[in-house]
């Protein structure tokens, strides 16, 4: 593709060679990978920068090469004339943010394959996974070829693409869109997370509409604050056009600020008091519930009021996108759960094991009250909670994790997630320092490893019990030391109930 049909629709100045009709090859933003011919873009990342490689690409043969204003202004020129000649030297697009450049680039080396189908982003906290995936079930349910881009797997229609990230970075997210254009899809659904909107990995997407779920405290290991990790979250609303629609959660103290300044229109979802998407509880046990979403009773396969505002959200997506309401109400009774959510295991001993993702403080409170909520309506059975914190991520979340699953649990067991560089014993310290009272301490024990903790709660547990696994979901592994470990909580599960 030419150079000046990839950087179209960016502002820049040129330097070097400075002509704009030669032919590029391949976009790249690892300089490893730059051969003979390819632009090689120069992102700020957060710990490399790719201006310090801009030497080694220009040696491979890059063609072109994409540069902030501060390293061209500070060490450019001095690449632009070798031995007095521009012409010797690649071409220069000097923008001010190359992270947004690369996004641009991207989209315009794939033709602009999110203005080609109906994109819709989720963003918050919790529940990205879970909204992005039922929509994506939902709309081929109702008969649309669909796209899924989300932390479990990515999907172009029935193909699975495996998952390395939330939100993939601008290059492989827009290679997927082209994928699901080319193969027919008329929706994409995507979760996007607040690391993708900061770094603009999103920039230059035509979004057709946006989810906000809920905002509680995670990623400050990145963000550093609470309000920066709002101000990405919002960024993605204040970018939507205005034929789009931004649909959020009214239960959430953050749910108005988010449409503050988006010119989409503005659609709110409760599960507790008046919106335009409402839900009801009717009655819930762990085998689902039944929900009135608008004035309508669904029997649904999901369980809990944190899942009933992720299907009052799918609802009013559905509704804004155009599906007519019967057909949505009578799909949505078919869907069952995302992997890793709410996934339950019963034991022929009478008790039951549910796995979840939930890696939150706010997720927790939100499952363990679930489960309290269904067993005190039982009169029976304890709950026993296994999980862990992650290494090398936000470390205040830790103590506040134990905590909150101490005082909602009969029985606590701390254990190992992924520790990836940090030693195990280190992250349970800090979140023991959580358990303040006796009484806290006293209903907890620790064991790293994870496979043995989860063998001792299978154990301890009774007929009408339930063992919460917490923290991994879908996950098939454990990081230790940087390497990749297979290890799958459903299948250490079903190993300690021999099923």
């Amino acid at each position: 593709m030419k150079l000046e049909k990839i950087i179209e629709r960016l502002t820049y100045t040129l330097g070097g060679a400075q002509d704009t009709s030669i032919e590029i090859n391949a976009i790249e933003q690892d300089s490893r990978q730059v051969k003979e011919g390819s632009m090689f873009v120069a992102v700020r990342g957060t710990n490399v920068d790719g201006h310090s490689f801009i030497p080694q690409v220009i040696e491979a043969g890059a063609a072109a090469v994409v540069c902030d204003e501060e390293w061209w202004q500070n060490e450019g020129l001095a690449f632009a004339t070798p031995n007095g000649d521009p012409h010797l030297a690649p071409v220069f697009v000097v923008v001010k943010d190359c992270n947004l450049a690369l996004a641009l680039i991207a989209s315009a080396w794939n033709g602009y394959p999110s203005e080609q189908l109906t994109l819709v982003g989720v963003t918050g906290t919790n529940g990205k996974t879970t909204i992005a995936t039922l929509l994506y079930k939902l709309f081929s349910k109702l008969g649309y070829p669909c796209g899924l881009l989300s932390t479990v797997c990515n999907y172009v229609i029935d193909r699975a693409v495996p998952a390395t990230h939330t939100t993939p970075d601008p290059l492989a997210l827009n290679d997927l869109l082209r994928q699901m254009v080319d193969e027919g899809c008329a929706y994409a659904f995507m979760e996007v997370s607040s690391h993708s909107a900061d770094q603009k990995r999103i920039g230059g997407l035509d979004f057709d509409g946006g989810i906000f779920t809920n905002l509680t405290r995670d990623h400050m290991d990145y963000h550093k604050t609470v309000e920066n990790y709002l101000k990405a979250k919002k960024s993605f609303f204040d970018g939507l056009k205005k034929e789009a629609f931004a649909v959020s959660n009214a239960d959430d103290k953050n749910g108005e600020v988010m449409m503050q300044n988006t010119k989409a229109r503005r659609r709110l979802y409760s599960v507790r008091g008046a919106a335009d998407y409402q839900a009801k509880v009717v009655e819930e046990t762990f085998e689902g519930m039944e929900l009135q979403l608008n004035g309508t009773n669904v029997v649904t396969h999901f369980v809990g009021r944190f899942n009933a505002s992720n299907l009052v959200a799918v609802y009013g997506a559905a509704i804004e996108l155009g599906a007519k309401n019967e057909e949505v109400l009578v799909k949505m009774s078919e869907l069952v759960p995302v992997n890793g959510r709410f996934e339950s295991i019963r034991s022929p001993k009478g008790f039951s094991a549910i796995i979840d993702y939930a890696h939150t403080p706010d997720a927790l409170i939100n499952v363990l009250g679930t489960i309290r909520e269904i067993l005190d309506s039982k009169k029976e059975g304890k709950v026993i909670t296994v999980v862990g914190c992650g290494g090398n991520r936000d470390k205040g979340k830790r103590p506040i994790m134990a905590k909150e699953s101490a005082l909602r649990s009969d029985r606590l067991i701390l254990t190992s997630d992924n520790p990836r560089f940090e030693k195990p014993e280190d992250i349970l310290k800090d979140m023991e320092a959580g358990l303040d009272t006796d009484e806290l301490r006293q209903k907890t024990i620790t064991i790293c490893d994870r496979r043995e903790a989860i063998r001792t709660a299978v154990m301890l547990a009774q007929k009408g019990d339930v063992i919460l696994v917490a923290g991994k979901g879908h996950e098939d592994y454990q990081i230790v030391e940087g390497v990749k470990h297979h290890f799958d909580d459903h299948e250490v599960v079903r190993e300690a109930m021999n099923i």
